[in-house]
């Protein structure tokens, strides 16, 4: 059985005489990069146009998710959550007014139904 090639980060860690604290999370990295080896095929993905994890992903999510949700003391339901971030989304893209338009006629018909309503079927 052949050892492993040396971690080109490991190598550059030597070579650069980091901290131990530095060297410690290089050597992190290093063992989750090496765990998941199985799962990282970025090559594949970005072949085949998927996203991987970018500042602007990361940013995105920074920015729906955690500046909403990771107030101190908050504690969300996954239904509380799921629509905050929606409406999130929503005013993000520009597209609130047409939801907004959308979800109160939802509503009208919810909460004055017309006699023959039930006739109807849905169609899309």
């Amino acid at each position: 059985m052949t050892p492993p090639a040396p971690s080109p980060i490991r190598t550059e860690a030597t070579r650069r005489r980091l901290t131990d604290d530095q060297r410690a999370a290089a050597d992190s990295a290093c063992r989750y990069l090496a765990n998941n080896t199985d799962h990282a095929h970025y090559d594949q993905a970005l072949t085949a146009g998927w996203p991987i994890a970018s500042g602007i992903i990361e940013g995105a999510a920074r920015h729906l998710i955690a500046d909403r949700l990771d107030i101190t003391g908050s504690r969300w339901s996954l239904a509380g959550a799921e629509a905050a971030l929606t409406l999130r989304a929503d005013i993000s893209n520009n597209d609130f007014p047409e939801y907004w338009f959308f979800h109160t006629a939802r509503e009208h018909e919810r909460l004055y139904p017309q006699p023959d309503q039930h006739a109807y079927g849905l169609s899309a």
